[in-house]
């Protein structure tokens, strides 16, 4: 890693969390809820349409991609975490550890992918 490299990551999420980050100005992610200790961006849009497309749109009605970078210095505390497959790589920020995570986000939030449930089947 170079001195002030920047890292894109991706969080798919779905319509009640993106409304919260749209209230909070594209800026941060809402805090977690008791039952979720863990904050996972991934680490590429493959990844995060996958989980979009197939967990969020069936659970919520609607998935989005969202993109969003941090200094990489800030981001190598977190060691990534293979979950599954080759593109199935995440980091695990503690949630207490999320508004701090938060103020590491550099510029703001952005949307690169909408799904909607399939008409016609």
């Amino acid at each position: 890693m170079q001195a002030n490299e920047i890292i894109t990551l991706y969080r798919p999420v779905g319509p009640k969390e993106l409304k919260l980050i749209e209230e909070f100005d594209w800026k941060r992610f809402p805090k977690r809820l008791a039952e979720q200790p863990i904050f996972y961006p991934v680490m590429n849009e493959d990844y995060a349409i996958q989980i979009a497309k197939d967990w969020n749109v069936p659970a919520s009605g609607s998935g989005f991609v969202t993109k969003f970078s941090l200094p990489a210095d800030f981001l190598k505390k977190y060691e990534v975490q293979n979950v599954g497959g080759r593109i199935h790589n995440e980091l695990w920020v503690p949630a207490e550890e999320l508004e701090d995570f938060n103020d590491h986000i550099i510029g703001k939030i952005e949307i690169t992918q909408s799904f909607y449930p399939r008409r016609g089947k």
